[in-house]
Order: C-alpha cells, then structure tokens, then sequence
C-alpha cells in the first residue's frame, strides 16, 4: 500500500478521461490504493469519469475507495448533512462509481442546520446496510470532531476513523487542536491540497504561470491565498532543501508531511500525469533529520493559549 492517495477534485473538469486514465494507471503502478473524490467534484463527473475508469482496469478489489456528501453546490442550501440527503447522495455516488459499497465515506463538510445525531444515523444506516465500510469527516474544527467520534463511538455502529484537513507546510493550523484529537481518539488525518494549493512546489516563486490555477481567474484566488511573504520565506527553504538532496521541492514537502504524526495519506490532486508522476516520487524520499528540523521551525505556526503553553504543561 502506497503512503500516497490520489485526489480526483479536477477529473472530468479541468483533467479529461485521457489524463485520468493516464493518471489511475501511474498510481495503479506505482503501488497506490487510496482514492478520494465527492459528489461534488465537478457536479458529479468526477465519480462518473473515476467509475468508468475502475471497470475499465478491474480494480475494484485492488484499491480503497473514499467519497463524499453533504455539499450542494449552486442551491439555497450548500450545506446538508440531513439523514435523507445524505442517504439519497450515497445513493447516487453508487450509481456513478457503479459500485455496490464505498470503502470510505466522508461528511463533506459540518452542517450546523441539521442536528448531528441525525447525521451520524445516516452514517449508520448506510454502514448496516453494506453500502459503506466505513465512516470519515472532513473540514470539522476541533470541537466538531471531538463531539462527532465520541457521540459515534458511544451510539453509532462504526466508529468515525478519518479527517481530511487542509494540511501542509503553509497550512499547518490543525496541529493547534485537530491533531492533538485525532491522536487521543484514535483517527488518523488524510491531508488534502498537500502541496499547498501548488505553490509549494516552486513554481510561483517567480512569476504565475499562465497555465497554472494561480493564472486561472476562477481559481487564482485560492492560489493567491499562500501568496505572501511568510509563505515565500517557506517556499524558499524547501527549495533549497530540494537542491541539497537532488529532489523536487514538492518531493520534498510531501516527504516532510507525510512523516508527520497522524497523518495515514496526503491526497495529492495533481493536473497532469507528470504532476503526478513527480509526486509518488516522494515515496522513497527520507528528509535528514536537520532538514526536518528546519522545515519545522521556519514553518511553526502560531500557538497559544490554550492550545500551548502552561495551560498544557503537566
């Protein structure tokens, strides 16, 4: 199994059906079980594409298979995390990954309109009837998820086991609250946008390609967020961690992630097959131990009370 997982948020929308292949074929080969998508991506042609794709290779058995509801996208209503949405969803993404079970199913993001005891009988349900292994929650603060796993682990049937979070070397707020809950409940943290939405790799430092998502108007602003200059201070460093260990910037930033505490698999959501390609190099990649302590320090985030300090102290 592959420390890696492969994202599919731009399958069927900026990634076609020749890249895709191309792209389930390198991680396929490169020893990769792990694949993320949700019934959001792309309004649904993500699942779409990645289920055409998965009879086409006969991988079912080969790999995990991880989705995701509670978004909807263009309606009054983005967020629903009620038991007859959810089930209905679950319904759906079946349909499309043409699949009779979802390895992985994640609540998408957390829905303060529906109770959470309705949501996590959806989560029930869905496991007793075999059409889910198992359940995960993504994007949930601190107290959401701590609330989430102990009100499951006392009522619900399975136990919530994962937590996708924005997480990287520019992004590395979870480590205030969310990790130190992963750890004590026993939940293991599926990093997405690893490399920082791209620019960790190195390519901004410079200039914005005008064939990157930094150069697309409609996605330049989630770009844009990391340009700045306690992010270039960042960049700059991995890059020259790069250099010393003859490894590409974004090898180096998923290494370094990858070994973090809790952390079971970054997502990487690459564009291209080289992106990806590039990538899963990062596997046989072991950081120094004065470069991890370099990355850490010039990229420690701000912690406080009470996250940190003598409130923690024992």
């Amino acid at each position: 199994m592959g420390r890696l997982a492969l994202g599919t948020m731009t399958w069927g929308k900026q990634t076609d059906e020749f890249e895709a292949r191309d792209q389930l074929a390198a991680f396929l080969d490169a020893g990769g079980t792990l694949i993320d998508t949700a019934d959001s991506y792309g309004k649904g042609s993500s699942e779409e594409l990645l289920g055409t794709l998965i009879q086409e290779f006969d991988c079912r058995s080969e790999i995990v298979l991880a989705t995701k509801a509670v978004q909807r996208p263009d309606t009054d209503r983005r967020l629903d995390a009620s038991r007859r949405h959810l089930l209905d969803a679950l319904d759906a993404s079946l349909k499309r990954l043409d699949v009779d079970h979802i390895d992985l199913w994640q609540m998408h993001r957390w829905d303060s309109w529906t109770p959470l005891e309705e949501t996590l009988s959806a989560i029930d349900q869905a496991i007793t009837s075999g059409r889910v292994r198992y359940a995960g929650i993504s994007n949930y603060s601190g107290w959401q998820t701590a609330r989430a796993c102990t009100l499951q682990e006392v009522r619900g049937v399975a136990p919530i086991i994962t937590s996708q979070m924005e997480y990287s070397l520019l992004e590395r707020g979870i480590e205030r609250e969310i990790i130190p809950a992963a750890q004590t409940l026993g939940i293991g943290i599926l990093p997405w946008s690893p490399l920082g939405r791209g620019v960790l790799t190195g390519k901004y430092r410079h200039s914005i390609p005008i064939d990157s998502r930094g150069g697309n108007p409609e996605t330049s602003g989630f770009v844009n967020a990391y340009n700045n200059e306690i992010s270039h201070r960042i960049v700059d460093a991995v890059c020259t961690a790069a250099e010393g260990l003859d490894a590409s910037p974004g090898e180096v930033a998923l290494a370094w992630l990858r070994d973090r505490p809790g952390v079971v698999a970054p997502i990487v959501g690459a564009r291209t097959t080289q992106q990806l390609i590039s990538a899963l190099a990062s596997e046989e990649l072991e950081l120094p131990a004065e470069i991890i302590t370099a990355l850490d320090d010039i990229s420690e985030p701000d912690m406080g009370y009470p996250e940190a300090g003598w409130a923690q102290r024992r």
